[in-house]
């Protein structure tokens, strides 16, 4: 079905699910653009943005499983993306790209894709969830867990202030 080819499409965003390391290539596909939207249309957008994001991931998952067979295909980055984007909502918005901010930014990155790799509890909880919902929550888990770390070490260090 044309649908699912498009959807498996988006699942994979296109070549980039098929590079070396496809997670962290995903993740580092979603900043650029996590960014830019961020800081265009505020916080309120992008999270809705990043809310119809995990609902596509959904079905484009699922697409992706039906017509390759593979549940949790690691090609699949369009769940690194909404997390991705939900480690760096978590950070305070400044007028600008300031060292401080990109220093969080890259922060955000790096924890995401530990969270994401090492799967501490819940993450690895939510991974068995049934069909495209276990794809995506798992990443949803560890982009709020690295959001939340994010948070922490910003107000703890200063890094903004």
């Amino acid at each position: 079905m044309m649908t699912d080819r498009i959807l498996a499409f988006i699942a994979t965003l296109g070549p980039i699910g098929r590079l070396p390391a496809p997670g962290t290539a995903g993740s580092l596909a979603a900043l650029p653009l996590g960014l830019v939207c961020l800081h265009a249309f505020g916080p309120g957008w992008f999270a809705l943005t990043t809310a119809i994001a995990f609902l596509l991931g959904l079905s484009a998952a699922g697409a992706h499983y039906r017509l390759t067979g593979k549940k949790d295909a690691g090609e699949v980055i369009i769940d690194e993306v909404v997390g991705q984007w939900l480690a760096i909502m978590a950070i305070p918005l400044p007028p600008d790209f300031s060292a401080p901010y990109l220093l969080a930014v890259a922060g955000a990155f790096v924890l995401f894709r530990l969270f994401d790799i090492l799967k501490p509890g819940p993450v690895r909880m939510a991974e068995q969830l049934p069909g495209s919902l276990g794809v995506m929550a798992d990443d949803v888990l560890a982009g709020v867990a690295a959001g939340i770390a994010v948070i922490l070490a910003v107000y703890l260090w200063g890094v903004m202030t």
